[in-house]
Formats: structure tokens, sequence, C-alpha cells
């Protein structure tokens, strides 16, 4: 009797570990991969999925976006520049069918995928269109790396060089040409300055050049100014131009 009142718990035990194993739960941005005696027989989800005990086996694989971060790659320049690059990655899958079953290990695929793209790529350019084109280099990071993922139900929708770590001695040299640049610059600016300031002399000289009265006033504002500085007598020739005037009014 003992054996027999416990049978039904055992009962009841097996059928509740048979009904966990065949009862998911898959969440709205969760598939899941099922294969029936090893068999792909498609993706489910989301929501509750019934599997078959001992004979289905599901993978649960995410749609969300993946933010990869592409660890520091040495590269070599166009220009035999040796510099450490590092970038992020951003992908998500849209076939997870292929993500199972195309390649193993989707994850690692796309980041060893990644690395050898980003040396490449940039063991193409020179350092300077690395530095002053990154969103070039981007679009064509980006471009390439889908390509080769697409075959594994991958979409890469962004990469973003993050980082350029240049020798202690480029980063010098850069700063001598970066300083050399300024100090053209400032030249250059001070020379338009002066230009501009002696070509305004020249029209103003030429203007009073044609009108001596102006000549004149220039002459007695200078005078002006010089007695304002300093409480103090000043003794200055008198132009004859000046008296003109008044000795021809002597003579009439």
């Amino acid at each position: 009797m003992g054996a027999l009142s416990i049978f039904p718990i055992i009962l009841m035990l097996f059928g509740i570990i048979i009904l966990a194993n065949a009862v998911r739960i898959l969440n709205e941005y969760e598939r899941g991969v099922v294969f029936r005696l090893g068999r792909l027989i498609g993706s489910k989800g989301p929501g509750i999925i019934f599997l078959i005990p001992m004979i289905d086996r599901m993978i649960k694989v995410s749609l969300r976006t993946v933010v990869l971060d592409v660890p520091p790659q040495d590269v070599i320049t166009k220009d035999n520049v040796s510099i450490k690059v590092n970038a992020v990655l951003y992908f998500r899958v849209v076939n997870p069918e292929k993500a199972i079953v195309e390649v193993e290990n989707f994850l690692f695929a796309t980041s060893q995928l990644s690395q050898t793209t980003l040396r490449s790529i940039l063991g193409q350019s020179e350092l300077d269109e690395l530095l002053s084109q990154r969103d070039k280099i981007n679009m064509e990071l980006q471009k390439i790396i889908d390509e080769h993922a697409a075959p594994w139900g991958i979409k890469v929708s962004n990469v973003e060089v993050k980082q350029i770590d240049l020798p202690i001695e480029m980063q010098r040299a850069m700063a001598k040409q970066a300083e050399a640049e300024r100090e053209r610059r400032a030249k250059n600016v001070h020379a338009d300055g002066e230009y501009q300031a002696s070509q305004r002399l020249s029209d103003a000289a030429n203007i009073m050049g044609q009108n001596s009265i102006a000549l004149q006033l220039r002459y007695l504002q200078t005078l002006t100014e010089i007695a304002a500085d300093k409480n103090s007598t000043i003794i200055f020739p008198l132009p004859i131009e000046i008296l003109a005037p008044f000795l021809k009014g002597d003579k009439k």
C-alpha cells in the first residue's frame, strides 16, 4: 500500500518536469530557434512556445542591437606610421536561424571580423586621412563588415572609430606643425592688416594732396593733440599757405 501511494506523487513530479521542459516563454525581443531530433524546424516567438520534451531543443536569440567594443588594434598606416586604433560596432540579428546554423558563435565571429577589417582598411589609409576623414572611414568599415556578416543573418548598422593613439614622437611633430601653422596664419593676418592700413593712409594722403585746406586742418588738429599731452609752450613753423588768403586780402 505504501508503494502504491507514492506512485501518484512520482507520476505528478514527472509530469511537472515534462511540462516545465515543454513550455518556454520568450520576450518580445527574443526568438527561439527550434531543432527537432537535430534538424532545424524554424524559429518561434515571442510568447509561449511548446516543445516536445527529449525531442525538441530550443536556442534563444536576442534581436536587440548589440554594442560591441572592438579592442585596440596595432595598425601601420599607408605612410608607415604605427598607431593603435579601437572602435565600436553596432549590429543586431535579423535572421535568427542563420545566426545559429551558419556560424558557430556569431558574437565571437563578428568581433573577429571587425578586428581584421579595422586593421585592413586603416592600413590602406594615410594618417592625415584617418584624422580628417573619419566619417568616410566609418562608412567604409560599416559597408565591408555588413557585407561579410550578412550570410550570418546579422545587420551592421554603424561603425565608429573611437580613438586613435599616436606615438609620442608623432604627437610632438604634429604639435610643432600645428604651432608653425598658427604662426603662419598670424603673420598673414598681420601682413594683411599692415597692407590695409597702408592702403588707407595712401588714400588719405591723395585726398589731402588734392585739397590744401584739408591738409591745413589736419596740421592744426595734430598741433592740438600735441598741446593736449603736456602743458608746455610749443613753437612750430607756420606754413605760408595758411597766410596766403590774408596776404591776398591786403593786396586788394
